[in-house]
């Protein structure tokens, strides 16, 4: 195909190449053109000047040459190709839903984990452009930050402007749970999916991690859990009389409660200890929940052949008109 083109008998083409082979014939052919008839006393006529005659053959083989071309590209017969799709997409509904508490400053994530967190969101978002997708934060309390939307332009911008201190501060993953699955429990979706990330203990909220898990079951929402920090001790940021210091302190994750969640609900959980294993979860999770995607493709054709063939058939009129009457004298 060139340039949309497609060509119905593409082997024509290659008597393209008798064109150069035509040029350089008819350059040699002029550089050895000699008079057949020498006569004496002419010499007088040697600086006359090239009549418009003389130029004008050079033209006429130009016509024919691009005559030619013209005629071998319309045996090739040219045509135009517009191709269709019809998508059909069965989307899964998904909410993320994400721990914004103080302690999501960690630095063993780079350059912390909240923003490991968002930097590795953004990406699964984009790699989803058919399903919808909703975000939930919570720390002390939960709030739903963007409900579900195929607008993932909107939704990456609202994740952006996500900070720890948004909200009261303390790791609420019942109240961020039960949030999620309101957003969620009414979509219509094949697949309902909720990814809570955290890297604490529950220690807030009205309703326990438990009970929102049987929730979520109720409404046949899938929920996938991670829990993010690395082992042992890892540096939190820690208030002083001299300001914001970060000290390394134990990583305490509630993974029972987050593995309970998981399994209760049809889910699974999953344990990232740096920004590449958050990666390579995400990814996991990408590959066990996939659209169906049913795509179908049409073709039409339209023959591009007839603009060749006009100028073609012009140029050589053009030719045939012009040896009849400014050269019809001439051999």
């Amino acid at each position: 195909m060139i340039n949309g083109i497609t060509y119905e008998h593409p082997g024509f083409l290659y008597l393209l190449l008798l064109i150069p082979l035509m040029i350089a014939f008819y350059i040699f052919k002029q550089q050895k053109a000699t008079a057949s008839l020498r006569m004496p006393g002419l010499h007088q006529f040697a600086n006359a000047g090239k009549t418009f005659r003389h130029y004008l053959r050079h033209v006429l083989f130009a016509v024919r040459t691009i005559a030619a071309g013209l005629l071998i590209v319309v045996l090739a017969r040219p045509q135009a190709t517009d191709k269709f799709q019809n998508t059909t997409t069965e989307g899964i509904d998904i909410v993320l839903t994400l721990d914004i508490s103080g302690s999501m400053l960690a630095r063993d994530f780079k350059p912390d984990r909240l923003e490991a967190s968002k930097n590795v969101a953004t990406e699964f978002i984009s790699g989803r452009p058919y399903d919808r997708i909703g975000l939930v934060v919570f720390s002390g309390e939960s709030f739903t930050q963007c409900p579900l939307t195929t607008d993932h332009a909107v939704l990456v911008n609202l994740l952006r402007e996500i900070q720890s201190g948004m909200i009261e501060d303390g790791t609420a993953i019942g109240m961020g749970l039960a949030t999620a699955v309101n957003r969620i429990k009414d979509s219509e979706a094949k697949s309902k999916v909720i990814i809570l990330l955290t890297d604490g203990v529950n220690n807030r909220g009205e309703i326990a991690p438990a009970t929102a898990a049987d929730i979520a079951k109720t409404y046949d929402v899938r929920v996938y859990t991670i829990g993010v920090g690395t082992q042992g001790t890892a540096p939190y940021p820690v208030q002083t009389p001299f300001g914001m210091q970060y000290r390394d302190m134990p990583v305490e994750i509630d993974e029972d409660i987050l593995q309970s969640i998981a399994s209760s609900t049809g889910g699974k959980y999953f344990r990232a200890t740096d920004n590449d294993k958050l990666l390579q979860v995400y990814a996991e999770i990408d590959k066990l929940e996939k659209s169906i995607i049913d795509v179908r493709q049409f073709s039409r054709k339209e023959e591009k052949f007839i603009i060749p063939a006009l100028v073609a058939f012009c140029l050589i009129a053009f030719d045939v008109m012009i040896r009849n009457t400014i050269f019809k004298t001439l051999t």
